[in-house]
């Protein structure tokens, strides 16, 4: 097949590569769209539970640090957008508003398999609430619609959320690809590999063919970094992890009209069950960080999301029917934080990091990429938002621990994890404190062997003290080296 020319390519068919299609297209009917990348792979889209929220992200760290402060004020601006952006998309699929899932209600949970981290999240979500003038209010348990947990493992307290959104993400990719279709300057393909072209182009080899463009959008999630390493194994850009979560789809014990949740933490991302557009619940959802994409979901991880749903969300789950397992991987930065803005290499963007706020910031996202990618030639400063500023590509790895804070909040983080699992030691002596100390001298040792410059935020610390510790160490080394031979 002969090469095609266009005027932007964007590689990747996530949401965010979907939204951004959709943006382009949408804003500049004589642009030449090229949108690639695989539709039905163990991408974070597909297995998203695409809880759109604000307050029910917050975690201690989102009110304490400055760059939490920055990714709780990139999903406020976010969060405003959804009802209009939710329009836009489905007036040019021609779709009904009504035929995915959109809603709005968050009932977060502070059950007994809890810890002092979850006290914590309570505080910074109320905080936040206040800070944001976002409504956040004390409920009664036996208020929540299609919350009947086990007695011991029922909510001490309740935050209802009402302004948190929700939209079933299987059926709201499917509204961007019908938006998509109707836009005959736009074209389709399946994943590719990057290379340079004449003239300052880029070259996009895929299954259908060749295209050639002077504007590259890689905004592949978790195989952000493995694209880019292929057009440029010495590129200074901050590396994009994996963190694999899995989920379920369930026929509903009973009907679920919002959101019900517990508080975000390393190894999970807050359990929860979302409505969806059939009448069915998602559950969700496991999280274990990798260094690459995972293909499949494993035992553990499904025994770890049954425990804790079949207990603390619903205990008539095991009576219903399992209509579906989802796998996906989510995109995590080295740092722990996004990585979105220009790269060293002139026409050349990354989008991705986003973690668990993809789906939602996707709409911010898509338009402040869109226009500056449309841009003629107008230095970044110009058009680029303040909020996307600090997610620089190129800039040098972010943390706002020391070594020592960040090991004791990853300690924290597992004693969280083994508060849910019902580790109980025994009672006897100085059991108890010694588990605690125990956790931390694991983390203090994992985080003295990684290379100076790189702090690994709390939902990567399992890399560190897992047998991929030194392959991280490694990685993290190799980046810095990178770096530093750039600004050199």
């Amino acid at each position: 097949m002969a090469e095609q020319g266009a005027d932007v390519l964007v590689v990747g068919a996530g949401v965010l590569g979907r939204s951004v299609a959709f943006a382009l297209a949408a804003a500049a009917p004589g642009v030449r769209v090229v949108l690639a990348g695989d539709v039905e792979g163990a991408g974070a889209s597909r297995a998203a539970g695409a809880m759109l929220g604000v307050l029910g992200e917050v975690t201690p760290a989102s009110v304490r640090t400055r760059h939490g402060r920055l990714r709780l004020q990139l999903a406020v601006e976010a969060a405003a957008m959804w009802p209009s952006w939710h329009e836009q998309v489905h007036a040019a699929a021609g779709a009904s508003p009504a035929g995915d899932g959109f809603g709005a209600g968050t009932y977060m949970l502070l059950n007994a398999v809890s810890s002092r981290l979850d006290d914590a999240a309570f505080t910074a979500i109320m905080e936040a609430g206040d800070g944001y003038g976002l409504p956040c209010q004390e409920a009664d348990p036996r208020e929540v619609a299609g919350y009947r947990p086990l007695d011991n493992d029922r909510a001490l307290r309740v935050l209802y959320l009402p302004d948190e959104r929700f939209v079933d993400a299987r059926a709201w990719l499917a509204t961007l690809d019908a938006a998509l279709a109707a836009f005959p300057h736009l074209t389709r393909s399946g994943p590719g590999t990057l290379s340079a072209a004449p003239a300052g182009h880029y070259r996009l080899t895929t299954p259908e063919g060749e295209f050639t463009a002077p504007r590259v959008l890689v905004c592949a999630g978790a195989w952000t970094s493995r694209l880019l390493a292929g057009l440029d194994p010495d590129l200074p850009v901050v590396p994009i992890l994996a963190a694999a979560g899995t989920a379920l789809s369930v026929t509903a014990p009973e009907p679920l009209p919002t959101v019900i949740r517990t508080p975000n933490r390393a190894y999970a991302c807050g359990l929860h069950a979302v409505p969806q557009q059939n009448g069915s619940w998602y559950v969700g959802a496991t999280s274990h960080p990798a260094l690459a994409p995972t293909a499949a979901t494993t035992p553990g991880a499904l025994r770890s999301l049954l425990d804790a749903a079949l207990g603390q969300l619903h205990h008539g789950l095991p009576g219903v029917e399992l209509t579906g397992v989802h796998h996906g991987n989510r995109p995590v930065g080295l740092d722990g934080h996004p990585v979105i803005g220009p790269t060293p290499l002139e026409g050349l963007w990354v989008a991705g990091a986003t973690h668990r706020d993809g789906l939602h910031v996707s709409p911010y996202l898509a338009t402040a990429l869109a226009e500056q990618l449309l841009a003629p030639a107008a230095p970044v400063g110009e058009v680029w938002p303040d909020l996307l500023r600090p997610w620089d590509p190129r800039r040098p790895l972010i943390s706002d621990y020391t070594r020592e804070q960040a090991a004791v909040e990853a300690a924290f983080h597992h004693a969280a994890l083994a508060a849910e699992a019902r580790m109980r030691p025994p009672l006897t002596g100085s059991w108890p404190e010694a588990l605690s100390a125990a956790y931390l001298r694991m983390m203090e040792h994992a985080y003295a062997a990684m290379p100076d410059g790189y702090v690994p935020p709390p939902d990567l610390a399992p890399l560190a003290y897992e047998d991929t510790g030194p392959q991280l160490a490694k990685l993290a080394a190799g980046h810095l080296d990178r770096h530093l031979r750039a600004t050199l």
